[in-house]
């Protein structure tokens, strides 16, 4: 995760929670602790792909939008969520997966 200032200046980057080759557990309790933490007014998020896909799976966009909802009520805005597989990468924001 990427935690920025309300100037969108990183605060802080941090690996929140480690995954299988398959999968990876998500605590929005826990993002929405360190995004306090920091202070942090919005965030990114990013992840891999070992499988080397650029496309987003349904548990990605379902655990985007959980999160999204967990953080509103305290004012923090998730400004991307970005897959990184076998050197390249592929941003929400940029294929409409978040509005």
């Amino acid at each position: 995760m990427v935690f920025l200032n309300s100037q969108q200046g990183v605060i802080a980057i941090e690996e929140m929670f480690k995954g299988t080759i398959n999968q990876s557990a998500v605590y929005p309790r826990e993002v929405v602790k360190q995004a306090l933490k920091y202070n942090a007014a919005s965030v990114i998020f990013a992840h891999n792909h070992p499988s080397g896909t650029l496309k987003a799976s349904q548990a990605n966009i379902k655990i985007t939008e959980a999160l999204k909802k967990a953080l509103k009520p305290v004012d923090i805005k998730v400004l991307d969520h970005v897959i990184v597989a076998g050197g390249y990468f592929v941003s929400f924001v940029k294929v409409g997966l978040l509005g």
